[in-house]
């Protein structure tokens, strides 16, 4: 329905509350409200487990929750999500850290989970990753880590079963008094208890014809554990006729790696202004940052990021690593700026009203990369923990309310950087974002997590600073904007691709993996994931 104009002008108050309401409208609906999913089952699973602790073999909870789809196709992928792994561990842990001198932790879990589908099976691991603790003053130590799953499909009809096996809990500790030693990091090794109900059995996906239905879960003694998946003990010979067909049946596990786009992004390259030297390397980064306000997602499109590698130093001595620190830094580059990209996005507000935001991220600073990597004296495998900080600040450029132009003038921003907790505030003091990533590298196996050279996932949690500089004309749309967007708790999920080293390229070719175009771009342009 078209409304009909107004004969006569309102009256100027009549007018500005109407502006007023409609920013509150287009503030609504910066952000589409996610609906709940359907057809997806909600999993919460509580499994006893033995953790080997310093102080002894101990046991600790283990809850596990995640979506997973009602049914699937066969040969249909599909990726577990909302996977968040909850441990507790008892009080004796938190002695063992204390005794050396720790007085936070920071947590990543790798859980080995079970994928079975009639009598073929695979493993998948789940990976997740948390932001610091302190640690308790007595009692149980409780540690929530989230993060991505690979994907899995079902190569034929029937029940496809997920069940948790063995889990490794790496913790990065943390000093109370940033000027003593580095209490280092322990990575503790649990199993699941014998007496586990359902012998970790955490879903059943029915897939095909052949399932027996979300509510159809198999029995314990008919469920694979990761420990055992094909659940009869027994396993076929390798190179074996049955092992083949039991290859050819098993679920496929994706290992989820930064996707690759159409060649859709702004230009990503040096020039006179910006010369390379012989660490300059570029990359692309793209993802999505929840507001927790509107219980939904924005997304940022494709940015170019310019990055100059530092030099590997030996970091602390550690009597299980060879441990070292490197810093580099990174500029945001579009037309000459160090800033993202406008990127718009279209919504609509209580279901019939289309709005339009157009807003940018503007860096006010140098974007510090601290990474640093540990590799294993035991058996060579290098875990890599990388922080990105950056000072960013958000610009709402344009507002539309179906199609009318709603003037919020050209210094609408927040009034500091978005800002996150810092898990080392006394050597990077003021406000920034802080994004961490996890790597890991087991000798002759293809890297997982965050790399700074292969890109990967980062994730963080923001604080919305309050807006400035909203409205003309005497509307002042500030307290608008702090109310509808502004404040803590808001998820972060950034994916940086692979980058492109300027003094060492690689090109594509039928043998290799492209990493630079012909003129010096990022080969890959990385895919958002939610």
């Amino acid at each position: 329905m078209k409304a009909t104009p107004a004969a006569a002008p309102r009256p100027s108050r009549a007018r500005a509350r109407t502006t007023s309401i409609a920013a509150f409208v287009v503030l609504a609906a910066l952000v589409p409200t996610t609906a709940s999913a359907s057809g997806t089952q909600e999993v919460e699973a509580e499994l006893a487990y033995v953790c080997a602790l310093p102080s002894g073999q101990l046991p600790a909870t283990v809850r596990v929750s995640a979506e997973f789809p009602e049914r699937a196709e066969a040969d249909e992928a599909f990726t577990p999500s909302g996977v968040t792994t909850t441990v507790e561990l008892p009080a004796e842990a938190v002695a063992d850290l204390t005794a050396r001198d720790a007085a936070e932790v920071r947590a990543a879990t790798r859980l080995a989970v079970g994928v079975a589908q009639n009598s073929a099976t695979a493993t998948a691991t789940w990976r997740g990753g948390a932001e610091p603790v302190a640690l308790p003053g007595s009692g149980p130590l409780t540690l929530v880590t989230r993060g991505d799953v690979p994907s899995v499909a079902g190569r034929s009809d029937g029940d496809l079963t997920f069940s948790a096996g063995a889990l490794a809990i790496d913790l990065a500790l943390g000093a109370a008094d940033p000027a003593t030693a580095d209490p280092g990091s322990l990575t503790v090794e649990c199993t699941l208890a014998e007496d586990a109900p359902g012998q970790g059995l955490l879903a059943t996906v029915p897939v095909g014809a052949g399932g027996a239905g979300a509510s159809g879960s198999p029995s314990p003694s008919g469920s694979a554990s990761a420990s055992d998946p094909a659940g009869d003990g027994q396993r076929d010979t390798p190179g074996s006729e049955a092992a083949e067909r039991q290859s050819e049946r098993s679920p496929e596990v994706l290992e989820n790696t930064p996707g690759t786009a159409d060649r859709n992004a702004p230009p990503c390259q040096y020039d006179e202004q910006h010369p390379p030297t012989s660490r300059s390397l570029n990359a692309y980064i793209t993802g999505y940052t929840n507001v927790r306000k509107q219980k939904a997602a924005s997304y940022l499109p494709p940015s170019c990021m310019l990055i100059e590698q530092g030099d590997y130093l030996p970091g602390p001595p550690d009597p299980e690593y060879l441990i070292f620190d490197m810093v580099s830094f990174g500029d945001f580059h579009y037309q000459e700026r160090k800033e993202t990209p406008p990127f718009q996005s279209t919504f609509l507000s209580f279901d019939f009203t289309p709005v339009k935001a157009t807003m940018v991220l503007e860096q006010k600073g140098p974007v510090r990369i601290d990474s640093r990597m540990k590799m294993r004296l035991s058996d060579f495998t290098t875990i890599t923990d990388t922080y990105v900080r950056a000072p960013l600040v958000l610009h709402v450029l344009d507002l539309e309310v179906n199609g009318t132009p709603l003037d919020v003038g050209p210094g609408c921003r927040t009034e500091t950087s978005l800002t996150s907790k810092d898990p080392d505030p006394v050597n990077h003091p003021g406000d920034h974002l802080v994004l961490y990533g996890h790597g890991e590298l087991i000798p002759g196996q293809t890297a997982t997590g965050y790399l700074l050279l292969s890109g990967g996932v980062l994730s963080g949690e923001a604080t919305i600073p309050a807006f400035t500089g909203c409205g003309t004309d005497g509307e002042d749309l500030d307290r608008l904007l702090t109310a509808s967007v502004s404040g803590p708790g808001n998820l972060i999920k950034q994916v940086q691709g692979q980058t492109c080293s300027i003094a060492n390229p690689v090109y594509e070719t039928p043998n290799t993996s492209g990493e630079c175009t012909q003129d010096l771009q990022p080969y890959v342009i990385p895919v958002a994931e939610r």
